[in-house]
């Protein structure tokens, strides 16, 4: 099975890999519809925390957001195959950073930072996009695929613009591996927490409800006293993303705990107010009770 799900995914990497973007984005209207209308794709769980979150919005109100996340949801899907056979120019041109000297005046230092982001706009093509618009060596945490072939390939494809893939099962020892090189470390902080990590998770209120968040980017700040950049992707248009740096914590050690948290929960929620169908709605985030 893990090997027809390999040369399943290889054939649209390939296929993806021939095709203009626009005709990228008619496949991702189709695909679109039909996670929402024909296999009404985590529906419920994308409806319930909509109603949860906006208790003030009607069910019309909910209803006209369905679209605009399914929209979104499918263009990071197709984005994130499309990945694997972009050039460099089409990465600098498509996921821009806007201010690349906020970190670059603490790479001048030789300060590694800790930079974090949620599931907001297109959070893929940042571990490809980093590496060539900043200096910093590139160490993106992320969960490893099931499919161990198709791990391998995303792996090394993530490495052609330099960027190294740690797995946070293994994060302890990659924090130790690049402790003496001036390093990014990217890492989207807005997931649920495991059961096995829920007694350590910060309690924050987020969107109106007390919400656990990973307790992973605090501690290896706070450890290392790495400055917590905030990463903010916002679509400007279908394909282009501009992404604004600004600056969460410059010298951890001195906030109290749990401060660093709380400031990724306000400004990522921020974000979502302002564009509440860019983030990713489908992911069970409340699952976890205090």
């Amino acid at each position: 099975m893990s090997i027809l799900l390999a040369v399943i995914f290889f054939f649209f990497v390939i296929l993806f890999a021939c095709l203009p973007f626009f005709i990228i984005y008619l496949i991702s209207d189709l695909f679109a519809f039909l996670l929402e209308k024909v296999f009404a794709y985590r529906k419920k769980v994308i409806v319930k925390n909509l109603k949860q979150c906006f208790p003030e919005k009607s069910d019309d109100e909910i209803k006209n957001l369905l679209p605009k996340i399914y929209k979104n949801l499918s263009d990071n899907i197709l984005e994130g195959i499309k990945a694997f056979s972009m050039t460099r120019w089409q990465i600098k041109r498509r996921h821009k950073i806007i201010n690349p000297e906020l970190v670059e005046n603490y790479y001048t230092l030789g300060k590694s930072i800790i930079a974090v982001t949620g599931h907001y706009g297109n959070w893929e093509w940042g571990s490809l996009s980093s590496g060539l618009q900043t200096n910093y060596n590139i160490v993106a945490l992320y969960k490893p695929l099931s499919n161990k072939i198709i791990d391998k390939f995303v792996r090394w494809s993530r490495a052609r613009f330099g960027t190294v893939l740690g797995s946070i099962g293994n994060t302890s020892t990659i924090f130790k591996m690049f402790e003496n090189k001036t390093t990014a470390f990217l890492m989207a902080a807005d997931q649920s927490p495991g059961k096995k990590y829920q007694n350590n998770a910060f309690w924050i209120e987020f969107l109106g409800r007390d919400t656990a968040f990973l307790h992973g980017p605090e501690k290896y700040a706070r450890a290392m006293n790495y400055p917590v950049v905030y990463i903010d992707v916002q679509r400007q248009r279908r394909g282009f993303y501009e992404i604004e740096l600004s600056v969460l914590a410059d010298h951890p050690k001195d906030l109290a705990e749990g401060e660093i948290t709380a400031r990724f929960a306000k400004k990522l929620e921020s974000v979502i107010l302002k564009k509440p169908s860019d983030w990713l709605w489908s992911h069970n985030r409340w699952k976890l009770t205090r």
